[in-house]
């Protein structure tokens, strides 16, 4: 009789109960493109479509078993890490991801909320450039993100170029910078690969307040299409195609008073099913 397994993708994340961003949104994208999610709780934010208004942390032990507990049972075959908030964790993730096989890394550098609520320690970016980068496959830092891991301004399609050569210098390997915060008709994203090229990707801006939870999405489809088994500039660009079908599909809904989630069901697919060898 035949056997076989999901495409399966852990999520290393924070939690938002309004349920439009954080592990929710990434365990709704990896199930709508047809892949199989586990998550690892990184912390416990309080917020809504409003904002955050508080975050209580998760001991550090207690993230690190819950790594080792999938890990040892569930393989992965991507890994998306997003909010990592303290020097602590980024080291604890780290350290424990180290005692298992290389898995392919999506890092979202989570740093700022939609909303424009800044959400990571000063002392953590060092430790996130010094031990998060080098064993990240691909990185996708906003514009609000690039404009402090660059320690410049980042407004104009020309500014997100200087930040990523200045990024690239960090020690990513891979980097893909997303424009949607320009203020222009076509937006423009940026992926500067391992060999120091870069390809850009260009969509219409789309007019809604309906982005809560964006960043997660897309480092979440990433993720999704790498553990498909597609190259990474692949899964990079049908990772664009997604978001942009998931804002223009949740963009005239109404949830909430603020900044409203996706619809990250607008085409989902069934779970996939690969023989195993």
């Amino acid at each position: 009789m035949k056997k076989y397994k999901y495409p399966s993708v852990l999520t290393i994340a924070g939690f938002d109960g309004s349920g439009g961003a954080g592990i929710q949104a990434d365990i709704k994208t990896t199930s709508a493109l047809g892949c199989f999610s586990t998550s690892v709780l990184t912390a416990l934010p309080v917020q809504n479509t409003r904002g955050v208004r508080k975050i209580y942390p998760i001991p550090i032990e207690a993230v690190a078993d819950q790594i080792r507990a999938i890990l040892e049972d569930i393989v992965p075959d991507a890994i998306k890490i997003g909010m990592v908030h303290t020097p602590q964790l980024v080291e604890t993730i780290v350290s424990t991801l180290s005692g298992y096989k290389k898995i392919p890394v999506v890092f979202d550098p989570v740093m700022v909320a939609t909303s424009g609520h800044r959400l990571i320690e000063e002392e953590t970016i060092k430790a996130i450039t010094e031990k998060l980068f080098p064993i990240a496959d691909v990185i996708t830092p906003n514009m609000d993100e690039a404009a402090i891991l660059a320690d410049m301004k980042v407004v104009s399609l020309d500014d997100l170029y200087t930040a990523g050569k200045k990024i690239k210098q960090l020690g990513c390997k891979n980097i893909l910078l997303k424009g949607g915060h320009q203020e222009t008709p076509i937006i423009t994203s940026l992926f500067y690969d391992e060999d120091g090229h870069y390809h850009s990707f260009e969509s219409s801006k789309l007019n809604t307040n309906n982005t809560h939870g964006s960043g997660c999405t897309l480092s979440s489809a990433i993720a999704a299409y790498i553990a498909q088994g597609k190259t990474l500039y692949d899964a990079v660009s049908l990772g664009q195609q997604y978001i942009y079908q998931a804002i223009e599909n949740g963009m005239d809904v109404q949830t909430g008073s603020g900044n409203g989630p996706l619809n990250h069901f607008f085409n989902p697919q069934k779970l996939i099913k690969n023989e195993m060898v």
